[in-house]
């Protein structure tokens, strides 16, 4: 997937040419302190005139961003309930992206570094009714702990269980198979087992783990011995052992490279195949 945080003017130029590379998976966030939104509905829309993709060819990803993770250029009213406030953001996303459906709206991180709160289950409810309208196809979340995913688990059966109980006798329990998410986003450090229990959280409950900063978060992976004599061996770059190795561990790895040849360069690294055995050692490398 092609992240687009932190490209500013090259937003447009980079997701047209991440598409013409050959991407199909696009994230983004309505959060205007580190992304540029309506410039990647710019993208998408010239390419989509061009010919290049259609609508139903990109994955689309965008993130709900509460107001501490915001600057002054807020896409919704601060004053206003969060889950209008979720409303008013899903709207504005919408329009920049010059499209009636994301494929994943992901909220941007918990509104506590530690606890699942009261705020983020208003907010995330809030998420669930985004999707059933049909505004979006796909829930995740981001930036998030082990820790507070167990306490989102227990909120939400919670919450699953009130609903039974509120309709008992017609169609209850069809919302709740949708509570957890479908994705979880994580910044991804090999000093931490590649985040191994959250990828294990996941793997257990079947949700995509999806692994940003692969490349900028582990910067001695790049250069440590056992990653570049097997980048030799195989003829490859180091950086594409990273994301073929990402993909052997289960994640769907994001990139957000402004370079047009390392665009290349990761997408064929879906052709590295790494072995099992040298899976497990590269997954001990740091941590």
């Amino acid at each position: 997937m092609y992240g687009t945080a932190w490209k500013e003017a090259r937003t447009k130029e980079l997701v047209e040419l991440a598409l013409k590379a050959g991407f199909r998976g696009i994230d983004t966030a309505n959060q205007r302190r580190h992304y540029c939104e309506a410039a990647v509905g710019e993208a998408l829309a010239n390419a989509f005139r061009k010919g290049l993709v259609a609508r139903e060819d990109v994955f689309l990803q965008t993130k709900f961003t509460s107001r501490d993770g915001q600057d002054h250029r807020l896409p919704y009213d601060p004053d206003a309930s969060l889950p209008q406030q979720v409303e008013q953001s899903v709207a504005s996303s919408l329009k920049h992206l010059r499209t009636d459906y994301v494929d994943s709206l992901v909220l941007h991180g918990p509104s506590s570094p530690y606890d699942w709160t009261a705020q983020d289950a208003e907010v995330w409810e809030a998420m669930k009714r985004e999707r059933d309208a049909g505004r979006a196809r796909l829930l995740g979340v981001s930036n998030i702990t082990l820790r507070q995913l167990r306490q989102m688990e227990v909120s939400q059966a919670e919450a699953a269980q009130g609903e039974v109980g509120t309709r008992a006798g017609t169609r209850a329990g069809t919302r709740e198979a949708g509570s957890m998410p479908a994705f979880v986003q994580n910044r991804c450090f090999a000093r931490k087992g590649w985040d191994r229990d959250i990828r294990t959280y996941c793997k257990d409950r079947q949700i995509v783990y999806q692994g940003f900063s692969l490349l900028t978060a582990n910067v001695e992976v790049l250069g440590h011995a056992v990653i570049t004599r097997l980048a030799a061996r195989m003829q490859a770059t180091p950086a594409q052992i990273v994301f073929a190795f990402a993909r052997a561990l289960g994640m769907l790895p994001l990139t957000g490279t402004s370079n047009a040849e390392h665009m290349k360069q990761d997408l064929a690294s879906r052709e590295i195949h790494i072995p099992p055995e040298t899976v497990l050692t590269l997954e001990g490398l740091l941590g």
